[in-house]
């Protein structure tokens, strides 16, 4: 599927299993950041919309705006962080990479690079709309 130019209709009806679709103040400013920090690719980028890629794996970023018919636009906080208690974690990004990026762009980063006992070295990353972004890799 061609992300750059596929309609809504074909997008919407392509979709398969569990969907992501993060709600945010700066659709372009996320983008930017998921491309900066994880390398993420970003589709037909607009104010209130964009597909996201990573790796095979597909979401969707709307803004805020785009919701004023949806009942979860009511029940988002008036202050950060809006994504508390949820974890996007990526497999196959390179957690002391990711650290490294996110502090260049200014990103908070909650916890650096540690090796941890389930297997995995990861690091937790927040965006300006408080998710935490959480890149993972096994450790060796």
């Amino acid at each position: 599927m061609d992300y750059e130019t596929v309609d809504a209709d074909a997008f919407g009806r392509s979709l398969k299993g569990i969907g992501l679709n993060l709600l945010v103040r700066d659709v372009q400013a996320k983008c930017a950041f998921l491309a900066e920090v994880f390398g993420m690719r970003s589709h037909q980028v607009t104010a209130d919309f964009a597909i996201v890629t990573y790796g095979d794996q597909v979401f969707q970023l709307h803004s805020d705006g785009t919701y004023h018919a949806n009942p979860l636009l009511n029940l988002l906080p008036e202050n950060p962080p809006r994504g508390a208690g949820m974890e996007i974690r990526l497999y196959d990004s390179d957690p002391d990479e990711a650290v490294q990026r996110a502090e260049a762009f200014g990103s908070t980063v909650l916890q650096v690079a540690t090796d941890k006992p389930h297997g995995l070295r990861e690091a937790y990353i927040l965006c300006a709309d408080g998710y935490a972004w959480v890149p993972s890799r096994p450790k060796s």
